[in-house]
């Protein structure tokens, strides 16, 4: 005797401003790197590169586990970014701006 079925009603998707109460933290840790990269239009060689150079370097919480990048890694990812891709800075050079602008602060 087949099992008997049952109809489940049909469930609205939330609206999108529903979503738009949430707040995050500048500094939590959210974004893998392939949504990273769709969103600043980075090659993740860049940020393979960035991350073994120390510039940006988000932490794993376990191993094999992606790393997770912050809003505040993002918006220091698109100005590296811009600095490597339309001023031609190397990895070096962003370095050294980057201990310039903290000394400033």
């Amino acid at each position: 005797m087949p099992a008997k079925r049952t109809k489940v009603k049909a469930t609205k998707a939330p609206a999108l401003a529903e979503f738009e109460e949430f707040y995050i933290h500048a500094d939590e840790p959210i974004y893998t790197t392939g949504v990273v990269c769709k969103l600043l239009m980075i090659p993740i060689w860049v940020l393979k590169q960035l991350d073994s150079h120390g510039v940006v370097s988000p932490p794993r919480n376990k191993a094999g586990q992606s790393r997770l990048y912050s809003k505040r890694e993002l918006k220091l990812l698109d100005q590296v970014w811009y600095l490597m891709n339309e001023r031609n800075v190397k990895v070096d050079g962003i370095k050294v701006i980057l201990e310039l602008e903290a000394e400033r602060f």
